[in-house]
Order: structure tokens, then sequence, then C-alpha cells
């Protein structure tokens, strides 16, 4: 998934960002809420992770617009605050949820995933096409019984292609859900990771290339 980190401590954001990152996400940060404003205007995120206490843009303006703008993103909503009115007030302001800091990294993980199932079409929990079988919340993959390990990206990229449940995914897609904002979208980096995808899955292929469409599992 592509997740937005929204939080004015630095050491706080980066840290978030890296265990999302060990979960397979894409992620990108902001540390203030003009900028998480302005990623979110040209970006297509699943979930925004939003400290409510920010500086300059607080965090409710910041939720009340990503929800007036129509975005598909769900907002989850960080704070010191522990108070049942805060949570309420948070909540009516359109977050998806709301998580009191000081937290566990990996309930706030776990929060994510759920959230950014909500930001798609119902898809089954575990993912299975054309012999492979991909389980998010364990971050395992198999092929025909047979374990495949992979890459983060390699992970995101299969993910991806089995919730298209046959439809051709494009390239920009892939790059969009699977790297981060500091991608350089006329890399390579999707076309090679297809390829090490394939490579692992093994004989016969299943991964299709569409030719001036993108990639699909049959």
């Amino acid at each position: 998934m592509r997740v937005l980190v929204v939080e004015d401590e630095p050491l706080l954001a980066d840290a978030i960002a890296e265990w999302l990152r060990d979960e397979a996400h894409a992620v990108d940060v902001a540390y203030d809420g003009a900028a998480a404003l302005e990623r979110a205007s040209v970006n297509d995120y699943d979930v925004v992770v939003l400290d409510r206490d920010l500086p300059a843009v607080h965090g409710d303006k910041v939720c009340r617009e990503l929800v007036e703008a129509g975005t598909a993103a769900r907002v989850l909503m960080l704070t010191a605050a522990a108070e049942v009115t805060d949570r309420v007030t948070g909540l009516s302001l359109g977050a998806d949820d709301y998580l009191i800091k000081p937290f566990a990294f990996p309930e706030l993980a776990a929060r994510v995933q759920a959230l950014g199932r909500r930001s798609r079409p119902a898809a089954p929990p575990v993912l299975r096409r054309a012999g492979i079988t991909l389980d998010p919340a364990r971050r395992e993959v198999f092929r025909d019984s047979r374990y495949v390990p992979l890459s983060k990206k390699e992970f995101a990229v299969l993910a991806e292609l089995l919730r298209a449940d046959g439809a051709v995914v494009s390239a920009e897609h892939l790059l969009e859900k699977a790297w981060d904002e500091h991608a350089d979208p006329f890399t390579g980096a999707v076309r090679l990771a297809v390829l090490k995808l394939r490579r692992k899955l093994g004989d016969p292929p299943v991964v299709e290339t569409v030719t001036g469409a993108g990639y699909r599992i049959p």
C-alpha cells in the first residue's frame, strides 16, 4: 500500500515510516500539515497516519480538507489526548481510526493494514490465483505449496497483481503503490522487479506482459 505519515517529531515520523516499510508498504513522510496536504494532492494514498497536534496547519484541518477533497485515503489519527471527547472530535472530523500516544508499533501497523483493506474493494485476507498463495498478514508467498522468498518490493508488486483478479495492472500503478515519492517514474524498477518475481515464482510463468498496458496474472 501507499502510506503517508504526517508527524512533526522527525524521529517518531521516521521510525513509523521505517516500521511500515518493513511491512512492505511504500511510505512518504511529511513533517507538517501544509506538506501533507501538498503530497495528498498529487499522490494516491491508501492510508494517512496523521498526528493531530501539528503546528501551523493543525491535524484537524488536514483531516477535514482530506475528507472534503473526496480522497479515498483512510485516516488514522494519532494524538496524546486520551479523553473520550477528544477521540469523538477526531472521528467526527472524518478520521477512520484513532490511536493514542504512546502506542506499540505492531498495533499501528495492524491498524494501517486494516484501514488499507477498507480503502479498496473487498479482497480476501489471503490472496490466491494460478497456484500462488499470498498471505499479507504473515508476509508469506507459496506457489504450489513451495515457499517463495521475496523482497519487499517483489511482495508488494505480486500483491497488487493478485488483487487485480486477472485484470491488467499498469507499470505506473505498480510504481505508485510499491515505491515512495522519490522513485523516478522513468526508472526500470518495475520491469526489474517483475523479472525477479518471474524467476522466483518459477515455471510455468504466470506473470504476463501486456504490451503497452502492463502486467497481469490471468
